[in-house]
């Protein structure tokens, strides 16, 4: 089963994490139930960039990003390369490294 390296993060993660996901499932839906809370504002429907995460290992082993994901994701803030809507990247067979940004366009959070 692959893992997913979740990068220290000083909100989210401050340790950071390491934990397993079975492939088809999201990168946003293994951080959630594994306790890693990634803010998801659109409730992972595609429509909003609150889950922005930058895949720093595995990128090219996810399917690649739909037009409206990539639409998106030119709104994001600290918008790289490897950047991903984390309710619309699916675990394959390889290990993941993730980054979550310091910060999100959400202009309104639900734990603040």
């Amino acid at each position: 089963m692959p893992q997913i390296v979740f990068l220290p993060h000083d909100e989210i993660c401050p340790e950071g994490a390491v934990i397993e996901a079975e492939p088809g499932v999201t990168v946003c839906d293994a951080a959630l139930a594994n306790g890693i809370e990634i803010e998801h504002a659109c409730e992972k429907s595609c429509a909003c960039t609150t889950c922005h995460v930058v895949v720093r290992e595995g990128f090219d082993s996810m399917d690649e990003a739909d037009e409206l994901e990539e639409d998106l994701l030119d709104k994001a803030w600290g918008l790289e390369a490897e950047s991903r809507l984390s309710c619309q990247a699916v675990v394959a067979e390889e290990n993941l490294v993730v980054e979550i940004p310091k910060y999100t366009l959400n202009q309104v959070s639900e734990k603040h």
